[in-house]
């Protein structure tokens, strides 16, 4: 079975449709393990209810779940995971971990790189620059994961007309809808083995 590990900041929007992809088949894929930066994360409480191992960055103790960069790379490979899905993870991964992973960790950006990336260029806060500068398409681009913010070869992105909206909060939804299909869609080729890497561009086998 293809194991999946996603990271996951907040409510867990992406996860979730990630799971329902897997639960109705179309997906065959597992999510091992759900990570996260913060234990009141909403994504947290749906690992649990699912019974999904999970684990929490943090340098406290005292938790089985608590553990280090460094010790979680060491866990991920010892469950052989084959895909990192970054889907709303708003730290930064380190190096040793992309490392281990190299062209294994993948990002979801809520808007169509290489436009409106980079640090602290996450959330509504995209939706915002795209806003102010009266652009008239956005979309989500998921791309592999170095040590650069939002740098990593594209793999692939999805357009929406946003020529009418009124708020970021308008382009907000529009582009989470593209996001819960373009992920598990370009997570299923990663399973199909179907991403190949050619001349420093990636394809994607139909």
């Amino acid at each position: 079975m293809y194991k999946l590990a996603v990271f996951v900041s907040g409510r867990g929007s992406n996860l979730k449709a990630i799971h329902n992809q897997i639960v109705n088949g179309s997906l065959n894929a597992e999510i091992s393990v759900v990570v996260s930066n913060s234990q009141n994360a909403k994504a947290i409480d749906f690992a649990k209810e699912q019974n999904i191992t999970f684990y929490i960055i943090s340098k406290e103790k005292g938790e089985e779940f608590f553990v280090t960069y460094e010790e979680l790379t060491d866990k991920l490979v010892l469950k052989n995971i084959n895909l990192i899905v970054l889907a709303g993870f708003l730290k930064k991964i380190p190096s040793e971990l992309i490392v281990k992973f190299r062209h294994r960790i993948i990002n979801i950006h809520p808007a169509l790189l290489p436009s409106f990336g980079g640090k602290g260029m996450y959330g509504i806060n995209v939706h915002q620059a795209v806003f102010n500068s009266s652009a008239k398409v956005s979309g989500a681009t998921i791309h592999f994961v170095d040590e650069i913010y939002d740098n990593g070869k594209i793999i692939a992105q999805q357009s929406v007309d946003i020529s009418d909206v009124a708020s970021p909060e308008e382009i907000s939804e529009r582009v989470l809808k593209i996001e819960h299909e373009l992920l598990p869609n370009t997570i299923k080729k990663f399973v199909e083995n179907k991403i190949k890497i050619t001349e420093n561009r990636i394809f994607i086998d139909s």
